[in-house]
């Protein structure tokens, strides 16, 4: 089979997934394709894929939004950043009934600040939502992302392949300058929760 099929096909694969769980092909999928390469890229989700779902079940979507956007900003991807924080916007809006203190395209220009800085900002933001708990978790991610901790428990070795993970893709949107899209979790389908949360930003689904 010709290399250019099967960059045709890899993406096609990448973008039917993101369909499949979020409403829409991700842009970010022909870049990961273009970067590393067809076969690599079907054998590198294979393996992340299901412990990240695995995650998402064990912590809890919004939990790991959080975790997978404070990540993403520390590595200075926006892409990934303002995706999760769609994400966690959305999530919180649905269980809380209002909004976020501060929404997902600015928490995705936060990704030039220094470490401590982030930290800052992010605990503000979690204290101000009332995620009090989801603070530590935030703070923890950090410093792990960081390289500056190790993880003592299988909660954080979850996060610690997070990192790892995160540290593939957001390479390649920093790379490839890859726009923002959309809320990257199946949240995103719902129209009508999105709309609403729109209404209330005063922007537009």
């Amino acid at each position: 089979m010709a290399a250019r099929e099967l960059h045709r096909l890899a993406t096609g694969l990448l973008e039917g997934l993101g369909t499949e769980y979020w409403g829409f092909p991700p842009r970010l999928a022909p870049f990961i394709v273009e970067q590393l390469g067809p076969v690599r890229t079907v054998s590198w989700f294979a393996n992340n894929l299901p412990r990240y779902e695995h995650t998402l079940r064990t912590m809890g979507p919004l939990r790991t939004h959080l975790i997978c956007m404070a990540i993403s900003q520390q590595n200075g991807s926006r892409y990934s950043s303002y995706g999760h924080a769609y994400a966690a916007e959305l999530i919180y809006f649905r269980k809380r009934g209002r909004l976020m203190p501060v929404d997902a395209r600015v928490l995705s220009d936060w990704i030039d600040l220094s470490p401590g800085e982030l930290r800052d900002r992010l605990c503000n933001v979690l204290q101000r939502a009332e995620l009090h708990v989801e603070v530590i978790w935030v703070d923890r991610t950090l410093a792990l992302t960081s390289g500056d901790q190790w993880a003592v428990d299988q909660d954080e070795a979850r996060i610690v392949h997070l990192v790892r993970m995160f540290a593939v893709l957001n390479a390649i949107s920093i790379t490839g300058k890859v726009e923002p899209d959309e809320a990257h979790d199946p949240i995103n389908k719902d129209t009508a929760l999105k709309g609403r949360h729109a209404a209330l930003r005063g922007t537009h689904a």
